[in-house]
């Protein structure tokens, strides 16, 4: 059963154009939307166990500015790393090389949402750094996840992964993708009242949460993401940077944010209301808005 997207007919006027292109070993799936003549493009970086159709109702709310929006390696349709770990420091030179590779011309941002948030921020920290003029970090992952306001589920999600590598293969991958826990996952973490946004919301995580390449690669994502976080790699970031956080936010509190921000040589922060670690699905246009604002202000 697929549940239609809320803004089905914003993203069909975005003009979706899907490529491939082979960074460090993985045959990246990337789609362009909207302008391609756009002085300015976003790159999207999704988050853990998604895949670019995550950010999509974002995009949506984009018109007027390029956008790119690759699967991460494992996921979705990109092809697992060839020869490397899918640790934080992969994803980071990946996402390095991608960028380099697409040699986008003009006002580069990049915007990353959860685990693509410690992606994008050790990118940005590495001593090459990454070629924006601005960050976005959407749900950033402020502090360690076994900190969180609901660190027990977070405990949960460890012993689960645990399971899921020390059984057999076939049970294992099953384990990973069982429904049930996907829809447990799902009805944790949105916060939304609308019940049609939650049902499409379900839907989706029930559609793309499991697209990945194999079991190895979703337990080395796993480890990745709650082994870092963006407070690592803060100080170490020169470029402007946008945090939009929720005060809902399950997985990091707002005073983590708070904290946060004043790492950054140059940042600021929005906070949501009523909204917690789904921006990208219960507010896209949200946080399309508090976008907009940060791109509207030139750098000194």
């Amino acid at each position: 059963m697929i549940v239609p997207s809320p803004f089905a007919d914003l993203l069909s006027q975005m003009d979706a154009r899907a490529a491939t292109v082979t960074v460090l070993g993985s045959d990246t799936r990337y789609w362009e939307y909207g302008d391609p003549e756009s002085p300015t493009t976003v790159v999207l970086v999704h988050g853990f166990r998604g895949d670019h159709h995550g950010l999509e109702a974002v995009v949506a709310q984009l018109d007027g500015l390029r956008i790119i929006s690759p699967d991460l390696p494992g996921f979705g349709e990109s092809s697992a790393f060839a020869a490397l770990p899918h640790t934080i420091e992969s994803y980071a030179a990946w996402l390095a090389e991608f960028l380099r590779v697409l040699a986008v011309p003009g006002r580069l941002v990049v915007l990353g949402h959860s685990f693509g948030s410690i992606v994008v921020a050790a990118a940005a920290a590495a001593p090459a750094g990454l070629p924006a003029q601005d960050l976005v970090l959407v749900n950033p992952i402020a502090a360690p996840a076994l900190s969180g306001p609901r660190g027990i589920l977070t405990r949960l999600a460890v012993f689960y992964y645990w399971l899921a590598a020390r059984l057999p293969e076939r049970l294992g991958f099953g384990l990973l993708r069982n429904r049930v826990i996907v829809r447990v996952m799902s009805i944790t973490m949105a916060k939304t009242r609308n019940r049609q946004r939650r049902r499409w919301i379900h839907n989706q995580h029930d559609r793309y949460f499991s697209a990945f390449a194999d079991r190895t690669v979703v337990l080395e994502a796993f480890r990745a993401s709650v082994s870092h976080d963006v407070s690592e790699y803060a100080s170490a970031i020169p470029t402007r940077t946008l945090l939009i956080a929720a005060d809902k936010d399950d997985i990091t509190p707002v005073a983590a944010q708070e904290r946060l921000v004043t790492q950054f040589a140059d940042a600021q922060l929005e906070v949501l209301p009523g909204v917690g670690h789904l921006i990208h699905y219960e507010v896209p246009e949200a946080a399309a808005r508090a976008l907009r604002r940060f791109l509207a202000v030139t750098p000194a």
